[in-house]
């Protein structure tokens, strides 16, 4: 039996191919995917409707057993963000609409993930370290922290190179030094369990036997 949340995301999926429209999941969620192991009801997945407004997407949404959670459609327009309840699992979501530029290349290295029958694409481990790193809260770090321990194979190139442009757009220079420290972190664990850990031949200060 599928959980709620792949139901959610199947339905999602169906509307978004419907519409033709390319997407990806993130946050906490794609955090899990990636290693992170912590308890969330967070659904965030974002959209490219291209050139489709917004009440195309909510019509689409309703239909296909959605309620949306604001009913001002200028609140999606100013803020590009969808909040929507799926009425058959009560799981809520944030749709996101996404714009040019770094959400285009979030969903270029999406990569799809077989969730029990659900092909649903997701965002690579390095843009959600990026994307938690710019959130910055302290449940953020921790999913990057995790990301990080869990999975040997990041390129981490690609993500300084990310938060550099960031810091680089937005006149910051605190993002890649919070990158960092979550690095630090993992390096610090990983030696404690190192330490922690007895070698192959047993204890170091074991006592040979004496010769006679």
């Amino acid at each position: 039996m599928r959980s709620p949340f792949v139901e959610l995301l199947g339905a999602l999926a169906d509307v978004f191919r419907q519409l033709g429209a390319g997407w990806y999941l993130f946050g906490a969620q794609a955090a899990l995917l990636h290693g992170a192991a912590r308890l969330t009801a967070d659904v965030d997945v974002t959209v490219d409707l291209q050139d489709k407004e917004p009440e195309v997407l909510v019509k689409a949404l309703t239909e296909a057993g959605f309620q949306m959670r604001v009913e001002d459609i200028a609140f999606t327009h100013r803020t590009r963000v969808l909040p929507v309840l799926h009425l058959a699992t009560g799981v809520a979501a944030d749709v996101v609409l996404a714009g040019p530029g770094l959400e285009d290349l979030f969903l270029q290295r999406a990569q799809l993930h077989d969730l029990d029958g659900i092909l649903v694409p997701v965002a690579c481990a390095e843009d959600v370290i990026v994307m938690k790193i710019l959130a910055g809260r302290p449940k953020d770090i921790e999913d990057v922290v995790a990301i990080a321990a869990a999975r040997k194979d990041l390129k981490l190139d690609l993500v300084r190179s990310m938060l550099r442009t960031l810091e680089e757009a937005l006149d910051r220079n605190d993002l890649q030094p919070e990158l960092s420290r979550a690095l630090a972190r993992v390096e610090d664990a990983g030696e404690s369990v190192q330490r922690a850990s007895p070698s192959r031949g047993g204890p170091k200060n074991r006592r040979r036997p004496r010769r006679r």
